[in-house]
């Protein structure tokens, strides 16, 4: 292989890296708007058939009980009541078709009396993801409110233990 070969075929890999980190950080950004929007199918698609989404008070195990979720009456009401989940941007480390991303959510609801907005949660995120035919979904993510319980911050912790050495299939 060439030198032109070899630093083509190196880019290609970086590019792919790039286009992976951003499918799933697209992925993991659009949970908040859904959610709020209620758009309960669309929420379960993010997930694999059979994904799983643990919540301090609620495990979903498929799309069939995620998309029940958004639409219960206790979700309905926080959206009609105003509320946001708002998502921050997660870390991401791809190895191959597997993804783990680490990051922040925080639940922002409108008070009816005072019309404030007050933070009703912090939580710790943890996604489980994998590429299939069909682009990356989730197949896991858990979900930890950050109230000084230890899983909280080991969920945080978790995908930090390889190295940072910036090649594929390491974080960056």
């Amino acid at each position: 292989m060439s030198d032109t070969e070899q630093r083509l075929a190196r880019l290609e890999q970086r590019l792919g890296a790039i286009e992976d980190e951003l499918a799933i950080t697209r992925l993991i950004l659009s949970y908040g708007p859904l959610v709020d929007s209620g758009s309960a199918d669309a929420v379960a698609a993010l997930w694999e058939a059979d994904g799983v989404y643990d919540v301090d008070e609620l495990l979903m195990n498929g799309r069939d009980e995620i998309t029940a979720m958004v639409l219960s009456k206790a979700h309905q009401r926080w959206i009609s009541g105003g509320c946001a989940h708002f998502v921050g941007a997660p870390h991401v480390t791809v190895n191959g078709d597997d993804a783990v991303a680490v990051g922040y959510t925080l639940m922002i609801v409108r008070d009816a009396a005072s019309g404030a907005f007050t933070l009703r949660r912090a939580t710790a995120n943890h996604w489980r993801l994998r590429r299939g035919s069909d682009g990356w979904r989730v197949t896991t993510r858990t979900n930890r409110v950050l109230d000084g319980r230890p899983e909280s911050p080991e969920l945080l912790a978790s995908t930090f233990a390889g190295s940072h050495t910036g090649e594929r299939g390491s974080t960056v």
